[in-house]
């Protein structure tokens, strides 16, 4: 049997300068902790010139995009957050159990400045990867963002010892943080 870990704790979404001003947002200052599964970096990305978000678990580097459609308050922005992880985890398959979990430590989001190189670094790898994607499925538009997520979260990432995201943020859900070496970034 399978056991799932449920902690309570504050998301803390880490997002670059251009997205802070995007947003219109002072960033709250985070205090220095260990990476976890509630916390995340987000950057503006602009894919055949539309405006998107991508988001990045610090700790596994499971990513998803949203598209940006207008300039959202950033109490919205936690919904748009919440959203986008709840469609992505549902087509990557997880369990209900695990979905919960995942939405359940996302409870209240604090919005602060980058703190990571490494992430930074990888997400502008993925950032490079979904330039690719659309570019192969002929455009954004007529593109399923789902799909585009879903190989994302399959491209083998060095931050992570060469695993994949999902595989990664699967396997965190189920062992205990205790036994489970940190090859995080």
């Amino acid at each position: 049997m399978r056991r799932i870990l449920i902690q309570e704790v504050m998301a803390t979404i880490r997002c670059t300068t251009k997205l802070l001003k995007e947003l219109g947002t002072k960033p709250t200052i985070a205090p220095a902790q260990p990476p976890s599964l509630s916390d995340w970096h987000a950057n503006l990305l602009r894919v055949d010139r539309k405006k998107c978000v991508l988001f990045t678990n610090d700790l596994t580097l499971y990513s998803f995009l949203i598209h940006m459609v207008k300039k959202p308050l950033s109490a919205g922005f936690g919904e748009l957050f919440r959203l986008g992880l709840l469609k992505s985890l549902m087509s990557d398959g997880l369990d209900n159990p695990q979905v919960r979990h995942m939405l359940g430590s996302q409870g209240s989001i604090m919005i602060a400045k980058t703190n990571s190189r490494s992430i930074l670094g990888s997400m502008n790898d993925l950032a490079f990867q979904i330039k690719c994607i659309v570019h192969a499925m002929c455009g954004l538009v007529i593109t399923d963002l789902s799909e585009i997520n879903r190989q994302l979260n399959y491209i083998p990432m060095s931050a992570i010892k060469y695993n994949v995201g999902i595989e990664e943020l699967r396997r965190r859900l189920v062992e205990p943080e205790s036994r489970i070496e940190n090859p995080g970034p």
